[in-house]
């Protein structure tokens, strides 16, 4: 068989090459859309059993677009089982924290086990109140994450820096140290979504831009690309510190897949708002 002329082969290896270069983007633009938003509401410690009666009203009465992956609310424990009880079952129940590992003699602690008992399937552990004022460090918050899941319980892993971390331009190295103790510890990320915290952007008068969360979350996926796979690092990021007035902008970033809504949530109106935001994303999809 005659070979082509040298240009004419030329010619057809440059359009394969464009051809394979096209289907690579067409392929990963068909799995970024595949949208599995994730909307947490974090109560913190508020809330009477009238006030959050309330609440929990107000999202009963609340339109909620599909297309969440998971609407999540965590009161505080004293309320998990009222809520539990008397909410849609369009959103699920998380605990604010848990024990390291079996009940028994640990005063004030919650143990995984009592959890599940009341019907609770989450649970967020590393948030920046237990690490800095509470004083639990990434070991420590690593262990936890393992035996919830062990028993059973999805993990909500938070990381972030503080603002003089941020400042000394060490938000990278601090959000993978956090990361690798999840690491570290958990035997498997089927039920691990992340949330990324500016903890600097906390009650200090700065704000965190779309663009500076979508620098962190791009990060983070490819610290996960390379120390744990490909597939977990095409997990779920998301954002803490957001509302009504800048989720629509925040869900429109590629690597910002949700939400860990803090007082905002305490609003129902506004948490509609939150998680309705997955339009946004579908838009910009």
């Amino acid at each position: 068989m005659a070979r082509l002329p040298m240009r004419q082969e030329m010619r057809m290896v440059s359009l394969i090459i464009i051809r394979m270069k096209m289907m690579e983007h067409i392929i990963n633009m068909m799995f970024r859309h595949n949208i599995r938003f994730f909307v947490g509401g974090n109560w913190k410690c508020n809330g009477t059993k009238d006030s959050i009666s309330k609440l929990v009203s107000d999202l009963n009465s609340t339109k909620l677009e599909a297309g969440c992956w998971y609407v999540v609310v965590a009161p505080p424990f004293v309320y998990l089982d009222q809520v539990r009880n008397s909410l849609t079952d369009q959103i699920e129940i998380s605990a604010q924290n848990s024990w390291v590992g079996k009940g028994g003699a640990f005063t004030g602690e919650i143990s995984v086990e009592q959890l599940k008992d009341i019907g609770c399937n989450w649970v967020i552990l590393g948030h920046s109140e237990r690490r800095h004022v509470i004083g639990e460090d990434d070991q420590f918050i690593g262990k936890k994450a393992a035996y919830a899941l062990s028993q059973g319980l999805k993990v909500i892993a938070c990381i972030g820096e503080l603002l003089q971390e941020r400042e000394a331009g060490k938000t990278f190295e601090v959000c993978f140290q956090q990361m690798k103790a999840f690491a570290d510890a958990v035997p498997s990320w089927d039920d691990v979504v992340v949330a990324y915290e500016p903890v600097w952007a906390i009650g200090t008068g700065k704000v965190a831009t779309p663009q500076q969360a979508q620098e962190v979350h791009l990060a983070v996926r490819d610290w996960l690309q390379k120390n744990v796979s490909d597939e977990v690092a095409s997990n779920y990021l998301w954002r803490c510190s957001v509302n009504g007035s800048n989720c629509a902008e925040l869900a429109k970033q590629e690597h910002i897949d949700g939400f860990l809504v803090g007082g905002a949530s305490l609003k129902g109106p506004e948490f509609a708002v939150i998680v309705n935001s997955v339009t946004s994303k579908k838009v910009a999809a």
